[in-house]
Formats: structure tokens, C-alpha cells, sequence
């Protein structure tokens, strides 16, 4: 082998297949052989691949290029020794045989024909790589970082547990260590720290609660308020997650678009003077189910990460939300006091900065929405799967309109029950 300067790839797709039998772990890998680079692979005349002296280099070069780049862990220790490289051999790009793990298994069976005239950067490099284990019935991760690869690397893993469904994971890059089959503690503790990162994260999220506690700053006032945003993003966030939510092209620019339109409003609401708890809490609530739906964006490429613990890593994630969001209550509350006790008056302080994120807003609103006008809305046809999904909306709303008039009595009680205590 020798150094060839070959470009790195712009796209590529790494197809994986993981299996756990007996005291092995079988990891089927195939990856576009442009890829492998810093291998020069033998041609022959006319510029095509010489098939039959490269496949002796192909075990080599998938362990320089592939098992040296992928770490598998059972439980908690990590597999250290090196694979054995059971089958190695060279596809056509037009090949489907790894759509599924018996039909991959059946590819190995036999070789390209060393007659076939395929340029080196037309082909793929399958590999079947063994590991020894002590039980198949052990929890497994993987740390894949083919990323290497390419520019921008797609990672389609599908994962064979013995007796159990196989479980699909598709990510972009390096997504760091990947828990096959996480415990419920192990996928909560990641979606706390989820929603932890993405609501620091989320500047128009960030935007709204700045509008909320701009008015407001007594922290155990605001408590309520915010946490009836998360309650009300926590009912749409669940509901998306169960595949309850429209899945037309139009509604995540349409959310984007009422996000944007929330956050003018309570900047509107702060420069006009008329907000009050009461009111707040209540409108909170209802933007909330709004930016419920922007979370289950967010989180459409994550879930897969959640095993079978899908409930549990929803409310691990807004737990995460909310922690995130008492942290900027807890630094926002004492640096707006600051402000408007030293550098400018509380009134005039309301207005600079609520419209400031108003003309944000505004021109975040703008925007989505020139996006959405590009969307033709239809009427939906009348089916029984339409029917059956609006009356589950139905239930839902009933619901909401409970909670809201359980919450609106309980509040209206306090005041009275503290008259009569005094």
C-alpha cells in the first residue's frame, strides 16, 4: 500500500449492521470505497479496478479505516480487542443487498468478478468484522466516528438485539457514544440534559420567557408562569411524539411562524402596560402548547436514542426544559433588578427592551412566514383516519379546557381562603 492523494468525498452514506450471537457481536459495515483514502488500490488498463489484486488489501484497509474508528462497549466496558475480519469484498454502487441483514449476510457468500470494469471510486467496500462478548444479552453501545469519512457522513445502524425488533438509528457525524438499549436511568438522565442544552440553546424559547419575567421579577411569582409553559408544551411534545400532530410540510413553518408571533405579542403586552399574572400564567399556557410542537422538531432526530423508554425520555426532557429555564430565571431576575435600579427607570426600561425583542420578532415572523406562503394549504379529505384523529384532538382539547378550568378555581380560591384566614 502506498499514499494516493485522493479528495475527501462530500457525502457519503455508511450502512451498519449489529448483531449479538452467542459470544460474538457481528458488525456488518459497508461504505463507498472513495472514501478510504491513503490507499492506493491496483488498476489495470482502461483506468478500471483490478479486482482481483485488490481484495487481498481490503481486510487491511477496513481495519485502518473502519474498526479503528468504531468503539464497542458491553455494559460499561469497552471491547478492546481487535475484531476479526470475517469476509471482506468489493459491491457495485447500484447493489441493494444491504437493505436487509440476511440478504447483507447472503452478499458475503460470493465475489465480485475479477472480469468486472468498475473504477475504484465506483464501488463499495463491505466488511464483516466478529467480536468476542460475554453474553449476547447484554447491553451494548457503539461510538461510530466514520465521520472521517466524508465531508458530511451519514450513519443509517440498524440494530439486532436476539429475540427483539430491530431498532434503526440514523445521525449526521460524530454523534458520540450511542446506547443500543439503554436503561430507563440511562435515557432520562441523557433527555434531562436534552432539554437542558436545548433551551439554552433556543434563542426565540429564551426570547419568550425574557418577555415573560421583563415585568414580573419575584421568582416565586414567576414559578407558576413558567411552569405552566412547561406543562403546556409538555402536552404537544407528548402528542407529537405519538404521531398525534398534522404531518404536513406546512405546519412546522406554520409553528415557526406562531412562535415568532408569540414573542411579538408578549413584547406588545409588556409595552402596553396590561399584563398581569393572572393573565400571564394563562397566556403562557397557551403559547406553550405552540412551542411544544417547536420542541418535537428539536426532538424528531433524538428519540431513536430513547430505546423503549419513549414516555420516560419525553418528561426526562422537559424536566431538563425547566431546569434550564429556573437557571435563567435565577440569573435574569437579579441582573433586570439591576437595571432598573441603577441605569434606567422600570417603565421606560419595560419599553426599551420589550421593543427591542418585539422588532426581533417581527422580523423572525416575516420571515417564517414568506415560507409558509410557499406551502399550498389543502383541505384534508374526509377519511376515518381523519375522523378518528380529530376526535382524539376532541379529547384532547376537552382536556386542556379541564385543566384549565381545575387551575382558574384553584387560583381563584387562594385570594378567598386567605380573607377568611384573616
Amino acid at each position: 500500500m502506498g499514499a494516493a492523494a485522493h479528495d475527501i468525498p462530500n457525502d457519503l452514506t455508511a450502512q451498519l449492521f449489529l448483531r449479538p450471537q452467542n459470544d460474538t457481536i457481528q458488525l456488518m459495515v459497508r461504505v463507498p470505497l472513495k472514501g478510504i483514502r491513503d490507499v492506493v488500490f491496483p488498476e489495470r488498463s482502461g483506468g478500471f479496478l483490478d479486482i482481483e489484486r485488490t481484495n487481498p488489501l481490503l481486510a487491511d484497509a477496513a481495519i485502518l479505516w473502519i474498526s479503528d474508528f468504531i468503539e464497542l462497549d458491553e455494559g460499561e466496558l469497552r471491547l478492546t480487542r481487535k475484531p476479526r475480519v470475517a469476509a471482506a469484498r468489493l459491491s457495485l454502487e447500484g447493489d441493494r443487498s444491504f437493505a436487509s441483514y440476511d440478504a447483507a449476510i447472503a452478499n458475503f457468500a460470493g465475489q465480485l468478478p475479477v472480469e468486472t470494469n468498475v473504477v475504484w471510486n465506483q464501488t463499495f467496500l463491505d466488511v464483516w468484522f466478529e467480536y468476542p462478548i460475554h453474553s449476547e444479552q447484554s447491553r451494548f453501545s457503539i461510538h461510530s466516528e466514520l465521520a472521517r469519512l466524508g465531508q458530511r457522513v451519514i450513519t443509517v445502524l440498524r440494530y439486532l438485539p436476539p429475540g427483539g425488533a430491530v431498532r434503526a438509528f440514523e445521525f449526521i457525524g460524530d454523534p458520540g457514544l450511542v446506547r443500543l438499549d439503554p436503561s430507563w436511568h440511562q435515557a432520562a438522565w441523557q433527555f434531562v440534559a436534552m432539554g437542558f442544552e436545548h433551551i439554552l440553546d433556543g434563542t426565540d424559547h429564551l426570547l419568550f420567557l425574557f418577555c415573560l419575567v421583563i415585568p414580573f421579577r419575584r421568582f416565586r411569582a414567576l414559578i407558576p408562569v413558567v411552569t405552566a409553559f412547561t406543562v403546556a408544551h409538555s402536552i404537544t411534545l407528548i402528542a407529537s411524539a405519538y404521531d398525534l400532530a398534522p404531518d404536513a410540510l406546512w405546519f412546522p413553518p406554520l409553528i415557526e411562524t406562531m412562535i415568532a408571533l408569540s414573542i411579538v405579542y408578549m413584547a406588545l403586552e409588556n409595552i402596553a402596560g396590561g399584563a398581569t399574572l393572572h393573565r400571564r400564567w394563562m397566556i403562557a399556557f397557551g403559547f406553550g402548547l405552540v412551542h411544544g410542537f417547536g420542541f418535537s422538531f428539536a426532538l424528531r432526530q433524538t428519540l431513536q436514542f430513547a430505546g423503549s423508554h419513549l414516555l420516560t425520555s419525553l418528561l426526562s426532557f422537559n424536566i431538563g426544559v425547566e431546569l434550564g429555564q429556573l437557571l435563567v430565571l435565577v440569573l435574569l431576575i437579579p441582573a433586570l433588578e439591576m437595571l432598573f435600579r441603577f441605569v434606567v427607570a422600570e417603565r421606560m426600561g419595560t419599553i426599551i427592551l420589550s421593543a427591542l425583542v418585539a422588532h426581533t420578532g417581527w422580523h423572525w415572523m416575516t420571515e417564517r412566514a414568506e415560507r409558509l406562503n410557499q406551502y399550498h394549504f389543502q383541505w384534508p379529505t374526509l377519511t376515518p383516519a381523519l375522523v378518528a384523529a380529530a376526535l382524539r384532538w376532541l379529547m384532547v382539547a376537552v382536556f386542556l379546557g379541564g385543566l384549565y378550568w381545575w387551575i382558574r378555581g384553584v387560583v381563584r380560591r387562594k385570594p378567598e381562603t386567605r380573607q377568611e384566614t384573616q
